[in-house]
């Protein structure tokens, strides 16, 4: 089994010409007690950054204490000025009827900073509440993606994702548009070296 990535006090390389989006120095995270950490990386613009662990590893706690839910005890943890965030949890928002369509849904969310993929087109005249849950989980993925935020966080995006569907994300990551970063977190191995550019 590969080692947990991001192993606590390890620096990733970064270009010293360019603001971090994000930047961990030896970043103890938790909430009333720590979880998880040291940690300490950078992630800049235009990339993806996979952190990999088992479940219960603390991965959703650093994306809460990257989106500012979650504590940090300790080091620092710091975003680049003016930094707009998008946020998926494990389990996109989705109530028994939801009757409006795909495309009402990506407007709701602000998100068309880029024009949708063809894979996901023909599911945007339909209701939402009559996608799969695959189907709903990756255009809650795009509709982060597509938002114009300067960082996405996803957690476990990977989620009740079957093989081809598994493909449709990896080149949502790999083909999106826009210079904003992505930090995601999964316990799929396999897909996080598929789909990011370091992990």
């Amino acid at each position: 089994m590969p080692a947990p990535l991001l192993q606590p006090g390890t620096a990733t390389a970064a270009d010293p010409a360019r603001e971090p989006l994000i930047t961990a120095e030896a970043a103890v995270l938790g909430y009333a007690e720590p979880v998880l950490g040291p940690l300490s990386f950078r992630l800049q613009a235009g990339e993806v950054l996979g952190v990999w662990g088992p479940n219960g590893a603390g991965k959703s706690t650093l994306l809460k204490a990257v989106a500012g839910t979650a504590r940090v005890h300790a080091g620092a943890l710091a975003l680049g000025p003016g930094l707009s965030l998008a946020y998926q949890g494990q389990q996109p928002v989705r109530l028994a009827e939801m009757p409006f369509r795909g495309w009402e849904y990506l407007a709701y969310l602000d998100a068309h900073h880029a024009e949708p993929p063809k894979r996901l087109a023909g599911w945007l005249d339909g209701r939402i509440d009559r996608l799969s849950g695959g189907q709903f989980q990756l255009l809650s993925v795009w509709a982060c993606l597509a938002s114009g935020a300067g960082l996405v966080l996803l957690d476990e995006p990977s989620n009740n994702l079957d093989p081809d569907s598994m493909g449709v994300l990896t080149d949502l990551l790999r083909t999106r548009e826009g210079h904003g970063g992505v930090l995601l977190v999964s316990h799929e191995w396999d897909f996080l070296e598929r789909a990011c550019d370091r992990r």
